[in-house]
């Protein structure tokens, strides 16, 4: 068993982890969008973006590249990086994107978020496996010595981002009450500049 084989029952049955809606973001006003951002977002429509690869190359990975350079402190993507943490419970495997908090150099230090691409533009889908990976990050931070402080994730179909956060104490999903879609990119990059700013308060 591995992160994408998680589903919202075994995240349950599994990892001990509930789920509730909360507002995660109350008091975020969108942020002003890169011009070269709108630009590549722009052109987006004259592509077939068909398939999960596109949707990664062409939106979500520009979106993830705004968010490190509007970040204050460093900020690492990875893309495909495998995080092993705890076999027994299944918490291994690659995960699509982690952004941590850390020089853009391997190896994979300080995770604050875990990025899951919808599979099948599947949001609610994506939800066990984004849990499996946030309790996973969570579990190498406490490693490592940082935290403990709530982990993010994030489920996205590139048109549309599901927030979600896990609590301290390892054991609730809050889904954040509201959706940002792809018209609304400065909400998007505002919500990961929150999240940022909070591990940075949390370290």
């Amino acid at each position: 068993m591995a992160f994408s084989d998680f589903s919202i029952d075994q995240m349950i049955r599994t990892l001990g982890v509930t789920t509730r809606e909360a507002d995660l973001f109350p008091a975020v006003a969108p942020l002003a969008i890169p011009a070269w951002l709108t630009d590549i977002l722009g052109k987006r429509t004259q592509l077939a973006l068909i398939s999960e690869k596109a949707r990664s190359e062409f939106i979500v990975v520009p979106i993830l590249m705004a968010s490190r350079e509007l970040s204050p402190v460093p900020l690492a993507i990875f893309s495909g990086q495998r995080l092993d943490v705890d076999p027994t419970r299944g918490l291994v495997g690659e995960c699509d994107f982690i952004l941590a908090t850390a020089p853009p150099v391997p190896p994979l230090r300080s995770p604050i978020i875990t990025v899951v691409e919808a599979k099948k533009n599947d949001i609610e889908g994506g939800i066990g496996q984004c849990a499996a990976e946030m309790v996973a990050a969570q579990l190498f931070n406490r490693a490592e010595g940082r935290g403990p402080f709530p982990m993010h994730g994030c489920i996205t179909t590139g048109e549309v981002w599901q927030f979600l956060r896990l609590t301290e104490a390892a054991d609730i999903v809050e889904i954040d009450a509201r959706r940002y879609y792809l018209d609304d990119v400065g909400a998007i990059l505002a919500a990961i500049q929150a999240i940022i700013a909070r591990a940075v308060e949390a370290a």
